[in-house]
């Protein structure tokens, strides 16, 4: 899956508020974590506050649902990455 960049909610949200917003706008929390490429039962997880979303996947879904305070992104968006791929020749 190829994240885009995404913008930080200007508050962070409780899981509660981001269940409310699903549930307002008619969406299953299945069928958007399918859509952005997400185990539904990893969001689930997260929601429900049983995994530390420290890094991969369950940092991701935090950071884009407004749980947590993060950057979305790519290991080549590194910038010491970036620069070693450089001077090795990759």
């Amino acid at each position: 899956m190829c994240l885009q960049k995404y913008t930080q909610p200007a508050t962070l949200r409780t899981p509660e508020e981001i269940r409310q917003e699903f549930a307002v706008r008619g969406i299953a929390i299945s069928s958007w974590a399918r859509e952005m490429g997400f185990s539904p039962g990893l969001v689930h997880q997260v929601l429900a506050g049983r995994l530390r979303c420290v890094r991969g996947q369950a940092h991701q879904v935090a950071v884009i649902l407004g749980l947590k305070v993060g950057e979305v992104g790519e290991i080549s968006d590194l910038p010491f990455r970036a620069k070693e791929a450089k001077d090795s020749g990759e």
